[in-house]
């Protein structure tokens, strides 16, 4: 603590410009101040409530404390001022975004880039921005919804990728001897495709099995039975609403709420995506 100013009497030599409108100033620990009444000169050491009334603690250069009513009355550096409690500071911005990557302070979002990245739906895509959506702004990537691949060939067709402008695609399902296989070896058969399109896959039915069960509060996700509409199936298992495309909106709003980072996925999704978005912003790409 500097006292250098604030010695015997020091508050006698003030000059105090009359007529100075008093402005507010923060109680914070460590602030010099003086009474103007008293004349006692300390560093604020704490804030008290004393009978309905905020208090703030000085100590003086020689240990000595006292109590003084906050507000009016006090003086820093010969200004008078308005003594307030402390506001609560910001809480600092976290320093990984919430796929896990190393936040950027202060970056600006990119242009968006002629390349892009497909989903199959629009759950796909919200989960994908709700945990990527901060780094994909940054290297300036816009991701779509197909809904469906049924005809995946023919949207790569109509797209022409090329250098400078890829497709990396993320497709439900995909598995050895899947329907979800032969469409994605056809699409790939597209002229321009090989080394400007990319298609990776998870193995679950639907994105909705990428969140983790324990994040809900359950062993397990339900089992469908076969022949059965999967998310009515796994709403009804859950125990939540279920039978009616309101539900089924509902009920993916519900599960998108338990995801806050990458931790909440499946392995299998999260290094799908990494790959994705590493394929679309190599150099030259």
């Amino acid at each position: 603590m500097d006292w250098s100013s604030w010695g015997p009497g020091a508050h006698e030599d003030l000059t105090r410009p009359a007529g100075r409108a008093a402005v507010e100033a923060q109680a914070r620990p460590g602030t010099v101040v003086e009474d103007v009444t008293s004349g006692f000169v300390g560093a604020v050491v704490a804030l008290e409530r004393s009978g309905g009334t905020h208090v703030v603690v000085l100590e003086d250069r020689r240990g000595v404390r006292r109590g003084f009513p906050l507000g009016p009355g006090f003086w820093i550096d010969g200004e008078p001022v308005v003594l307030v409690p402390p506001r609560a500071s910001a809480p600092a911005a976290p320093a990984r975004t919430a796929s896990g990557s190393r936040r950027v302070a202060g970056a600006r979002a990119r242009t968006a880039r002629a390349s892009r990245i497909w989903v199959e739906g629009v759950h796909d895509a919200e989960l994908v921005e709700k945990v990527w959506g901060e780094d994909l702004r940054l290297e300036g990537i816009v991701v779509e919804p197909l809904h469906g691949v049924d005809d995946l060939a023919g949207a790569i067709r109509d797209f022409s990728p090329g250098p400078g402008r890829r497709l990396g695609i993320l497709v439900d399902h995909l598995v050895a001897g899947s329907k979800e296989e032969r469409i994605a070896a056809e699409a790939m058969r597209v002229p321009g495709a090989a080394g400007n399109v990319l298609i990776l896959g998870h193995p679950y039915v639907d994105v909705w099995q990428v969140i983790k069960p324990a994040v809900l509060g359950v062993e397990a996700w339900p089992v469908v039975p076969r022949g059965q509409d999967w998310k009515t199936g796994v709403l009804r298992g859950l125990g939540w609403p279920h039978g009616t495309k309101e539900a089924t909106g509902l009920g993916w709003k519900r599960l998108l709420s338990h995801v806050s980072t990458y931790a909440d996925l499946e392995p299998a999704l999260l290094g799908r995506v990494e790959e994705l978005i590493d394929f679309l912003t190599a150099p030259g790409s």
